[in-house]
């Protein structure tokens, strides 16, 4: 394995190793598959080259670039599951109107922090099965589960879907209530009738 030190940020030194799982912050959790050098402008550049299967798509970050890039390795076991906790927490105050709110979620979704992503998730949560979402607050609730769902599933060697699935129980999500499905019971009282 090759092992790579940032050098421009003395404040912390980032390691990258090929073949670890690393996040960046827009795309979420990826593959380091190699670092590779380029001639670019008549300058040599070294690249991290990163998987993002789910996505279909291969990223080149300079290595100089990747703290500021916010780059970073995965997080610890320990402060996902505090992101967790805190997502269990009571919602934030809806002061602001909704466009307002819309776009700070978005930008705490492509920060790639765990603890912001716990933010959005605690906050757009369905708190009872009665309780609706609008398309938009849906869909940024399900992108920042998944963005920790990716997380988590690396860190506990499961699948994506399991991984959600088990962060929503935590949570204490309720199921979506399926208005189609038929009870058997009632079935079988129909027939015994005829």
């Amino acid at each position: 394995m090759t092992t790579v030190k940032s050098v421009h940020m003395p404040s912390k030194k980032l390691d990258f190793k090929t073949g670890q799982y690393v996040v960046y912050p827009t795309q979420g959790v990826g593959k380091l598959l190699r670092i590779e050098e380029q001639t670019i402008a008549d300058q040599k550049v070294k690249l991290l080259v990163i998987d993002f299967e789910r996505n279909h798509m291969t990223l080149r970050v300079p290595l100089e670039r990747a703290e500021i890039s916010g780059l970073r390795p995965l997080t610890s076991a320990k402060k996902m599951d505090e992101a967790i906790a805190s997502a269990k927490g009571k919602a934030g105050a809806k002061r602001m109107i909704w466009a307002r709110r819309a776009a700070q979620y978005e930008e705490n979704i492509n920060s790639g922090d765990p603890m912001k992503l716990a933010e959005v998730v605690r906050d757009l949560q369905r708190r009872s099965a009665a309780d609706t979402m609008t398309f938009s607050a849906r869909q940024l609730y399900l992108r920042a589960l998944e963005r920790m769902a990716q997380e988590f599933a690396v860190l506990h060697k499961i699948d994506l879907d399991a991984a959600s699935e088990k962060i929503e129980d935590i949570l204490g999500v309720p199921k979506e209530i399926d208005l189609n499905a038929v009870d058997g019971d009632d079935d079988d009282v129909e027939e015994e009738e005829n």
